[in-house]
């Protein structure tokens, strides 16, 4: 093993990566409905296609770093991406660009899977603890950056630029990994027979409902990124403007964030928070639902977001406990459950074209899902 750590800032790059370029995607959506001449809910499958492949990305590339070291998946992950934003580019047909999000979405998967296990290479205890709080930072941002580039991407030259900008992205990325990022496998790595693991992760009520909770908290979120630039357009407000809403978005995580981090101070349990951002969320959705007629509609959003904020940590630290012996399998096993229901929640949101109905679905059964975990 390459006794070099990454260097952090890069690291925070690959952690955001995944969700970045999402973000940046989102505000072409209407431009896409427009150029392909399909419906909004069409358009908006495309996110649940991607989070499909997505889920399917992180178990590969998460068995991949253990076979044939983590710099090499990275890298092909990356490689992989970058085709496939070229292949969007060229898209004429809508069915070539739903393969082109397939292939993206398989390749962006590296960022998140790789990423977390080099973390886990290189840091221990209360190091890797910090290491991640810096990663949570980071992550509230990408909403910014993602959503307002996008706005500015579209603005300048529509979907085409979008992914233009994208594969510029993937292509620097591919650059800076080559030169400057090491090696960071074990020497020694112990390799975990699947198939009896997920028999038994299958059998997990609770791990079940964890899985169940981190996709419906993700689809809220998502959700807001698949309908809401239908939701500008109808108001009249433009992509740019739909991009600006990322600053409140990322406010409200990071708020999120510090309010989990008090409360837990207090002495509060991660169960209990977690069904308070459940409360929080169906609350917020309902308040969203009767206002979604107007911009207000961001303020509970806001406030949906804040749940967002609370919940995942929470859940993520606590849903693989029993686990530890196969973290890392464990863990991309885990992904792969939670984004193939995260699919399934997009699929319904693309279908069901109401924010405000969609969260308050996902608020009751996250509601239901939180209290059945902690019995």
């Amino acid at each position: 093993m390459n006794n070099k750590s990454p260097p952090l800032w890069l690291v925070v790059g690959l952690m955001m990566f995944p969700q970045l370029v999402e973000t940046i995607y989102s505000p072409a959506l209407t431009h896409i409905a427009t150029g392909f001449r399909v419906s909004e809910g069409l358009a908006s499958q495309t996110l649940s296609v991607y989070f499909l492949a997505f889920a399917l990305g992180v178990v590969c590339w998460g068995r991949l770093c253990d076979l044939i070291g983590r710099r090499p998946a990275m890298l092909a992950g990356l490689l992989t991406y970058g085709f496939g934003t070229l292949l969007a580019l060229q898209a004429r047909e809508f069915e070539t660009l739903l393969l082109a999000r397939v292939i993206s979405a398989f390749g962006a998967a590296v960022g998140s899977v790789v990423t977390q296990t080099m973390l886990r290479d290189r840091y221990q205890g209360g190091d890797l603890a910090r290491v991640f709080s810096v990663m949570g930072v980071a992550l509230s941002l990408s909403p910014v950056l993602g959503l307002m580039s996008g706005g500015l991407l579209v603005g300048w030259a529509g979907y085409l630029g979008v992914f233009g900008g994208l594969l510029v992205l993937a292509l620097g990325l591919l650059l800076i990994v080559g030169w400057r990022l090491p090696e960071t496998r074990p020497v020694s790595t112990t390799r975990v027979a699947l198939w009896p693991l997920a028999c038994r992760m299958v059998r997990d009520a609770g791990l079940w409902c964890s899985a169940l909770l981190v996709a419906l908290f993700n689809t809220m979120l998502f959700g807001y990124y698949s309908l809401a630039p239908f939701l500008f357009a109808k108001l009249g407000w433009s992509v740019s403007e739909f991009g600006y809403s990322g600053m409140g978005l990322a406010l409200a995580t990071l708020a999120g964030s510090l309010f989990n981090k008090g409360l837990l101070g207090k002495g509060w349990m991660p169960s209990s928070l977690i069904r308070l951002a459940a409360g929080l969320a169906l609350g917020c959705g309902g308040a969203l639902w009767a206002t979604q007629s107007s911009l207000w509609f961001l303020l509970p959003m806001m406030g949906v977001v804040v749940a967002f904020g609370i919940a995942i940590p929470n859940i993520l630290s606590q849903a693989l406990l029993a686990y530890r012996e196969v973290a890392g399998s464990a863990g991309a096993l885990f992904g792969l459950a939670y984004y193939l229901l995260l699919s399934l929640g997009l699929a319904l949101a693309a279908t069901l074209q109401d924010l405000g109905l969609l969260l308050i679905g996902c608020g009751l059964l996250a509601m239901l899902a939180s209290k059945r975990r902690s019995t």
